[in-house]
């Protein structure tokens, strides 16, 4: 009798078979309908069709939209259950979240007619989007680690935190190569420069996925994002046209991609709301098939940017690019792209059966797409054990284990771009006052695609903590950046000239009672965000201080007393006059929860910063483009100004010297399919322990095609007690040489290349070899 009952058994229920098998088995039992339910996703729509007024799971809600047992491909975003697009903080705790998750995939394994469960996606740029779970530094701050191990950990953790909840997939990380700092999604990125995106983005894969065989559960999906070249628009507008060569397309901004598939097998990619060539990447079948699938050899799925696919025709409330007349004919442009399926709420896709049954569409396009859905929810185990434990969920949420790896990463973000006189660190002894300053002294400042963590550890409460009662912290607002508001919130307020000028008198009484001065300056989530509507917008004409920011260090610095700024921001800020005129300046972006403890621990010198800048810092909008890697011809300098960045791609002080000697090849002379190493002994000079980012960059001096005049090829942190030396060694292979010559081929070309070490992209910082290759 087993044995015929387990004969009966479909192909697509037994475990003992391949994925493969019992994709091809599954497959051929659903109708059509049912696989174009596995082409869309629902977020909002939960609160109508699966949700009661709280936030519940609700049967009868989900029998009445969901009774014709077609099935769901994606629930969007369970975490924020009971909560609308303009919330912050509100959704689902933990253990609420997995008894919903668990809850609506019971619902659709034993009440649609194949039992196929959900993937649940959710937001993890920088810990995950929730309620509860620990929130680390924005990627642009950990571009600043140049820490592949620290970003692997970080992204685990964020890993495992989203899966005990119910999720199977991460919409992050985000690999684009950020080269406009007026864009307000810089901070979303691992920075300007392709190999660090690249290092970056495979570390972050490699933390989501783990092996990929997610048998432990603690880990999902990567979802690398945005295909392509979003971080160059034009006029460093959110969405819009990229206008970039195809030479710099492949070398710049599909490399990161590409190495992260091939090297990592990142599972899902999500296409880019903007065109390049004047086709938008939801519509191109280059982009999506011929290159993706095709030449890289892409498995797994592709999803769309939320909305993205109804903006091929046009969306009133933010644009369109209108190449599509309506959503039937955006329908048919994404299947034929190669869009596996729609986020976030069915909308395009709805017309998928239609389209089908018109003869317009061929039901094997569909089978093409839904395919490796189903692929990965077996490969997740999810037809054997879809559920997930509430009590883990509460053990391994927010925990302090997961906290202090919060704090490493905070650490090593922050970067010391000036200290003047060795201001820092501070010496506790000597001082009995500090006046703790700034609009971003006191503020909870996480940046976007952020949730509410359990805890937020202030800049002032951190210094208060640090001072223990022994030395007296003050505090002023001094002034405002904007008034309240938050990332989500559509309006964005300026401070009034009147309030801001008490503010700042109020400042000067504090600073006058002050020893030092430690002012909060800088952007936050609403100067400079994602902007997704034309009512809701986030990208900058110039990147100077906003508000009354200047006057309030202006009015600081006629009391005498030394200041030392702090920068919150998501995106380089042009901050001439404070480079001029202040003594020590300390770049924070976004540090995450733990935010006060590391910047008091790096202000008294507990640790000592070793962070490098992932992205130039410009004087003005007028000099951009600003990222380092430019090509020979340009930069040859302008009437009236500096040509220079204010601070270059990889540079950040130390309270301790680093000193680089010996720079050699191990081989001067390799064939175009050879490899070698530079060598260079670094010792800390010191008399505190440090950690320095040792950069290798390389030019190609005479090749078919120009090339940039440096390029960052390698790289490795390495920390040292005060008199230590280590010999670093980093990796010359045909890969770092190589470039698309003349006639678009990959190649290395034999003749001479300039190898640089140091420790930033400046040319006073770099040691420099010749390296010959010959055919």
């Amino acid at each position: 009798m087993k044995k015929k009952s387990a004969a009966r058994i479909p192909a697509y229920k037994n475990p003992a078979l391949s994925a493969a098998r019992r994709v091809q088995d599954l497959l051929s039992r659903m109708t059509l309908e049912e696989k174009a339910a596995q082409m869309v996703s629902i977020w909002q729509e939960k609160s109508i069709k699966l949700q009661d007024a709280n936030g519940n799971f609700d049967f009868k809600k989900a029998k009445k939209h969901f009774g014709h047992g077609h099935g769901l491909g994606q629930v969007a975003r369970p975490s924020d259950a009971g909560s609308k697009p303009t919330d912050a903080g509100i959704g689902k705790k933990p253990h609420e979240t997995v008894l919903l998750t668990n809850a609506i995939q019971k619902f659709f394994i034993e009440h649609s007619r194949l039992g196929i469960p959900v993937f649940f996606h959710e937001e993890c740029l920088h810990g995950h989007a929730a309620i509860g779970a620990t929130s680390f530094s924005q990627p642009i701050g950990l571009g600043a680690t140049f820490n592949p191990n620290l970003v692997r950990a970080l992204y685990a953790m964020a890993a495992e935190e989203s899966r005990v909840r119910g999720a199977h997939q991460a919409l992050t990380p985000v690999v684009d190569v950020a080269r406009d700092p007026r864009w307000g999604r810089v901070e979303e990125t691992f920075g300007e420069d392709p190999y660090l995106v690249t290092q970056l983005g495979m570390a972050a894969v490699r933390g989501f996925q783990g092996d990929a065989t997610f048998k432990d559960k603690k880990h999902v999906i990567a979802t690398l994002k945005h295909f392509a070249a979003h971080g160059q628009p034009e006029s460093g507008m959110n969405c819009a046209p990229v206008n970039v060569s195809m030479r710099v397309l492949r070398e710049t901004f599909l490399q990161p991609f590409k190495e992260c598939i091939r090297k990592t097998n990142a599972i899902s990619v999500m296409a880019s709301y903007n065109e390049i060539d004047g086709v938008p990447s939801h519509a191109s079948k280059w982009l999506l098939r011929d290159v993706l699938r095709k030449e890289w050899g892409f498995k797994g799925f592709v999803v769309s940017d939320y909305y993205a696919i109804w903006e091929l025709g046009h969306r009133p409330d933010t644009h369109g690019h209108f190449v599509s007349q309506d959503k039937k004919e955006s329908c048919v442009l994404a299947v034929r792209a190669g869009v596996n399926i729609e986020f976030p709420e069915p909308d395009c896709y709805l017309h998928l059966v239609s389209l089908v049954k018109q003869g317009v569409l061929k039901e094997s396009e569909l089978d093409d797409l839904v395919a490796p859905m189903l692929y990965w929810k077996f490969k997740m185990g999810l037809f054997e054990d879809p559920y997930v434990d509430p009590h883990e969920a509460d053990r391994i949420v927010g925990s302090d284990a997961n906290r202090q790896l919060a704090v490493q990463g905070a650490r090593e973000t922050i970067t010391l771009l000036k200290n003047e006189n060795h201001l820092l660190p501070l010496n506790p002894n000597k001082i009995k006052t500090i006046a703790v300053i700034g609009p971003n002294a006191d503020r909870e400042l996480l940046g976007g695609y952020s949730g509410k963590p359990n805890y937020f550890n202030s800049v002032l409460e951190g210094i208060r903590a640090k001072a223990n009662g022994k030395i007296k912290v003050p505090y002023a607002e001094g002034c405002k950046i904007t008034v309240g508001g938050s990332w989500n919130q559509d309006l964005v307020t300026p401070a009034r000239v009147e309030d801001d000028r008490k503010l700042i008198a109020e400042a000067v009484g504090v600073a006058a009672q002050a020893d030092v001065i430690v002012l909060c300056l800088g952007g936050n989530e609403q100067t400079s965000r994602e902007a997704w509507s034309l009512n809701h917008m986030g990208d900058r004409t110039t990147l100077d201080l906003i508000g009354r920011q200047e006057g309030l260090v202006n009015a600081l610095q006629m009391t005498g007393k030394p200041v030392i700024v702090l920068l919150f921001n998501g995106s380089p800020l042009a901050i001439n006059s404070l480079v001029e005129n202040v003594p020590a300046i300390l770049e924070c972006w976004y540090l995450g929860q733990e935010a006060g403890q590391a910047v008091a621990e790096v202000l008294f010198g507990d640790y000592n910063p070793s962070g490098k800048l992932p992205i130039t810092v410009p004087r003005s909008v007028g000099h951009l483009p600003a990222f380092y890697n430019y090509k020979p011809s340009a930069r040859r300098g302008y009437l009236f100004d500096d040509v220079s960045p204010l601070f270059p791609f990889g540079y950040g002080l130390s309270y301790t010297r680093f000193d680089f000697k010996n720079v050699r090849l191990e081989k001067k002379s390799i064939r175009a399919k050879g490899s070698t190493r530079v060598l260079v002994d670094v010792t800390n000079a010191g008399k505190r322990r440090g950690a320095e980012v040792v950069q290798m960059y390389i030019r190609d001096l005479v090749s078919s095609v120009t090339r940039p005049i440096k390029e960052l090829k390698g790289f490795q942190k390495v920390s040292l007690q005060p008199g230590e030396t280590q010999t670093v060694a980093l990796d010359i292979t045909p890969e770092s040489l190589a470039f698309y010559d003349i006639d678009m081929k990959y190649v290395v070309e034999p003749g001479q290349f300039e190898i640089m070490v140091g420790n930033s992209s400046r040319d006073q910082d770099l040691q420099k070899v010749i390296l010959t290759v010959i055919k």
